[in-house]
């Protein structure tokens, strides 16, 4: 039962957030450190989600998944050759996938 009591209490959270957006006035949108912030906050976000995903804990020590960091560095070089956001997705998926299907990593 707490685990449904946390699921709609999750979901009313989110509803509201959504709405509190959509509520709120075309001044406060129009605020240049509030545009700023909400850039910044998904790249953080996902930037955060890359790094914990890419280094796992093992107690006190971090430890290296290869076939995570060669995706991460494959998404990087497509990034960088400016290659579209799809692209960077499955040069990632395909790197670490084919490392893996080789036992390299």
């Amino acid at each position: 039962m707490t685990l449904w009591i946390a699921l709609v209490a999750t979901a009313a959270g989110c509803y509201l957030l959504k709405f509190a957006g959509l509520a709120a006035p075309r001044r406060l949108l129009d605020n240049p450190w509030l545009q700023r912030f909400a850039t910044a906050v998904p790249l953080a976000l996902l930037a955060a989600l890359i790094t914990v995903e890419a280094l796992r804990g093992d107690g006190q020590a971090l430890s290296w998944d290869t076939a995570r960091m060669a995706g991460l560095g494959a998404a990087v070089l497509a990034l960088a050759l400016r290659a579209p956001f799809l692209v960077v997705i499955v040069a990632a998926a395909a790197t670490t996938a084919g490392l893996r299907a080789l036992g390299l990593a």
